[in-house]
């Protein structure tokens, strides 16, 4: 394969490779094992789809926006913008073809799925439907959630699917972003039979995305410096907002408040940030108004709106910087700009969520990379100390006298913390 992100070079006979891709699949879902020719895109997709415990016999998609939920988030979705561009660049292929144009948000949940109607007919059985979640999560190897999941284009054909109901089917998806903060929007998506196999359909959704991200820099008046808001997080206690030119450093609570708007910008109710905010659930809804009204007061009225509580401009943090190079397999430049966990004193539930998986994201990357700089700068960060799993992994690539005996330390402290348990919770 010449483009690990093309299913199927040119020349190439589709029939054959769909029975082998199908013996790769089965051995992969009895043993776990991957065997070449299986694309490592799609093998890493496979074992992320596993290890997110989607079964390969799921018959459909969970459909979470129906009726006018549905169409009060699509009227507002910045793609909703570019829907008639979509419509003009693809519709008629997708007619002709008997293809399904699809357009998905940034959890992968498909807001508009248009095309041929008896395609659209059989793609509705396994609910491919406007408000269906397609992520990769939840529903497996697919373009749509794949290419969301990686932040960049993909082709997934036919028996490279992870879920057997889907495995009929080709599709090729790319992401938008907004281009004015580089923020993943969603996908735009074709689906149809084996014959979108071709490179070109892969080009082409790229191509198509490519013009809807110059669209929207037509349609959204350009971003004044003013205007902007940095947020710095990482490494640190209290964020550091920059905001007109100055700097305001946050107390801890507005911090976590902070991150968790700059990660909705679509905005969070009182009560949602309630539960996000705060452990102990005795704490009313009037102190977490106190404390907005506080940071209101810090920020301006202009910057911090509510019903639902938002930021009325775009945010930068450096947890989008670090989380946007590991998408694009940028693994070296996204460590170099990861300056910590986020908010490390933090408790608040959703944002030690965040701290977590972007420390899990990162480690599973340098393991991966077996880069033994990289992974001998996170393990001597403070960060990294006692971080067992980079440490094996270090042992690994370099196994030098000083990283053994860590290593050694690490298993000891390990092996009778487990003891100490037992001694204390004995069976």
């Amino acid at each position: 394969m010449t483009e690990p992100w093309v299913a199927l070079d040119s020349g190439a006979d589709p029939a054959e490779r769909v029975r082998v891709l199908r013996r790769a699949h089965e051995r992969f879902t009895e043993a776990g094992t991957v065997t070449l020719p299986v694309r490592s895109v799609v093998a890493d997709s496979w074992r992320r789809s596993a290890r997110a415990r989607v079964s390969p016999e799921d018959t459909g998609a969970t459909v979470e926006l129906t009726d006018g939920d549905l169409g009060a988030y699509r009227a507002e979705h910045p793609l909703a913008g570019v829907m008639p561009l979509f419509r003009e660049l693809m519709g008629t292929f997708a007619m002709d073809g008997e293809h399904l144009l699809a357009v998905c948000d940034a959890h992968s949940r498909l807001l508009w799925v248009e095309g041929h109607s008896a395609t659209r007919q059989k793609a509705g059985r396994m609910n491919f439907v406007p408000g269906a979640r397609w992520a990769e999560s939840a529903m497996g190897t697919n373009a749509p959630g794949t290419a969301v999941a990686l932040d960049r284009p993909v082709q997934v054909f036919a028996a490279e699917h992870f879920i057997r109901r889907v495995q009929p089917w080709t599709c090729a998806a790319a992401p938008v972003h907004d281009p004015r903060t580089g923020r993943l929007l969603g996908a735009v998506d074709i689906t149809g039979g084996d014959g979108l196999a071709h490179p070109h359909s892969l080009a082409f959704v790229q191509a198509v995305a490519r013009a809807a991200e110059s669209q929207l820099a037509l349609l959204s008046p350009p971003v004044e410096a003013r205007d902007t808001v940095g947020l710095t997080a990482l490494g640190r206690d209290e964020a550091l907002l920059l905001t007109g030119g100055r700097k305001v450093r946050l107390s801890r609570r507005h911090s976590e408040i902070l991150v968790l708007l700059a990660r909705h910008p679509e905005g969070l109710t009182g009560d949602e940030l309630l539960c996000a905010l705060y452990e102990d659930e005795s704490v009313t809804p009037v102190t977490l108004r106190a404390e907005l009204a506080r940071l209101r007061r810090l920020l301006g009225p202009e910057l911090l709106r509510s019903r639902p509580y938002r930021l009325s401009v775009p945010v930068e943090s450096d947890v989008d910087a670090v989380e946007r190079r590991l998408g694009s397999g940028a693994v070296t430049s996204a460590v170099g700009a990861y300056a910590g966990p986020l908010l490390p004193a933090s408790q608040a539930p959703a944002v030690a969520r965040l701290r977590r998986r972007l420390a899990d994201q990162l480690r599973a990357a340098l393991i991966a990379r077996r880069d033994p700089d990289l992974l001998a700068d996170w393990a001597h960060a403070p960060w990294g100390e006692d971080d067992l799993p980079v440490w094996r992994a270090l042992a690994q690539v370099r196994p030098t006298p000083p990283v053994l005996a860590r290593l050694r330390e690490l298993d000891a402290e390990l092996t009778g913390a487990s003891t100490s348990r037992q001694a204390t919770h004995p069976t």
